[in-house]
């Protein structure tokens, strides 16, 4: 069956390059959506190897009011690349050179289809650091970062991706080709235009390329994984690092079901009896380091911990590292579906948090598993479900409907790294008022007045 827009993008690829635009059944299924439960097979898939191809793609589909959904890696958990209205996929995937590598200015200049860990290791190899690190690190592209302002562990001493974009290159809905900020790490030259394009999810233009700050590689680091008999153990514990005066580089939690999952998985013998567990990392100087490890066991021990396992240098601690990665693949070996859910509330809210899940988890018969980044407030809190069972998506929309109205009345927010997307489309008026979203409509018809960029998504 011929779709609306056949046509036109007939003519469209006979304007493009050989292979720039697919439009068989496979890509167009390959490019259907994420890691949500969500997909629509788009019309076609655009795959461009230049500004001036996307330039010309959105022109063509401006004028044509073809809907653009615009894609990274498709690693993300909220439907943000579901292509809603079919129309175009706009896949950066082929524009994946890293263009330079600065060590003078601490700059790194990027196309959006770079792969974050690549762009990390080859800044790491001049000795330089690029900090921010999302779980899917090793799959996942720079440019989706931006898009959705990723964060990771990381994120607690150094900031999210926001904190590391100078400049961008970004073509808007009518193809226009825009360069925003600078290479500089300071700039005051008007607004602050580069950063209203991170994390706007696709809506208000495509990122083509990116100037992000690199700061000194830290030469040393020192990681403990800490078991404990239970979760509130495990949170006092976190307090009392800050109240010692640490700042570490990054505290990951982890739950009971969570580490029973991860157990099954890797065969761990010392998560054994764990309901509780601790990723804490320092870096800096070794010497430094090493003495301030000292110092956070110490604190540490006065919970009486199950085991405390410590581990220096960097190849040394990404065995620890390891563990806190095969959290998402344990839970999907349970068979269970998970609501994968990443709200943040404010640090001194993390002990009720748990509390408050659990008890959620009594009334409503399903299992939750809760880990993520302690340091900051935010924790994936996943419930897990039986998708076959009658009446679930009712069910589930009220545990969450209790979820996000908690963490909302608590001040926290629905999601901390994630996005909106599909997947949370439900409750973006009860996250915001009438006024925020009125400014948000207003920027999207400012930016994108034909509403051809991501449709049928928050705004």
């Amino acid at each position: 069956m011929k779709s609306h827009w056949s046509s036109q993008l007939a003519q469209l690829q006979k304007q493009l390059r050989p292979g720039e635009l697919k439009r068989d059944a496979q890509t167009c299924q390959d490019h259907a959506g994420d890691k949500w439960m969500a997909a629509r097979r788009p019309d076609a898939v655009a795959r461009p190897r230049s500004s001036q191809s996307v330039a010309a793609i959105l022109r063509f589909a401006y004028e044509h009011r073809i809907p653009v959904t615009p894609r990274g890696a498709g690693c993300g958990y909220a439907g943000g690349c579901v292509p809603v209205q079919g129309g175009l996929v706009l896949s950066l995937a082929r524009m994946n050179r890293i263009k330079e590598i600065n060590a003078q200015d601490f700059v790194a200049v990027v196309q959006p289809g770079v792969i974050t860990a690549k762009l990390q290791e080859a800044v790491e190899k001049a000795g330089l650091f690029y900090p921010p690190d999302p779980a899917s690190r090793a799959d996942c592209f720079i440019g989706g970062n931006i898009a959705t302002n990723a964060g990771g562990p990381r994120c607690l001493k150094y900031g999210v991706t926001r904190d590391y974009v100078l400049g961008l290159e970004v073509v808007l809905a009518d193809g226009t080709l825009v360069r925003l900020g600078s290479r500089t790490h300071k700039n005051k030259t008007g607004f602050d235009l580069a950063r209203i394009f991170v994390g706007s999810e696709g809506l208000l233009g495509v990122i083509t390329e990116a100037n992000l700050k690199l700061i000194p590689l830290p030469p040393f680091r020192s990681c403990v994984s800490v078991g404990f008999s239970s979760m509130a153990a495990a949170a006092r514990a976190i307090r009392a690092i800050f109240a010692a005066g640490f700042l570490p580089c990054a505290v990951e939690i982890a739950d009971a079901f969570t580490l029973a999952a991860a157990q099954k998985r890797t065969g761990s013998a010392i998560l054994a009896g764990c309901q509780g567990h601790l990723i804490v990392e320092l870096d800096g100087q070794e010497h430094s380091v090493r003495y301030e490890l000292r110092q956070l066991e110490k604190i540490i021990r006065t919970e009486q911990p199950r085991f405390l396992r410590r581990e220096h240098g960097a190849a040394n601690c990404e065995k620890i590292w390891q563990l806190r990665r095969e959290f998402s693949y344990a839970l999907r070996d349970t068979g269970l579906q998970k609501l994968n859910e990443d709200i943040a509330v404010p640090r001194g809210r993390l002990e009720d948090l748990f509390r408050f899940t659990e008890q959620l988890q009594k009334k409503s018969g399903f299992a939750f598993a809760c880990f993520g980044h302690a340091g900051d407030g935010n924790i994936h809190v996943n419930v897990m479900v039986d998708k076959t069972l009658p009446g679930i998506d009712v069910r589930c929309r009220q545990v969450l409907d209790a979820l996000f109205h908690k963490v909302l009345s608590w001040g926290g927010v629905i999601t901390g790294e994630h996005g909106i997307g599909l997947s949370r489309k439900p409750w973006w008026p009860m996250a915001t008022t009438p006024e925020v979203r009125a400014l948000h409509h207003t920027l999207k018809k400012a930016l994108d007045p034909r509403g051809i960029l991501n449709p049928g998504k928050f705004v």
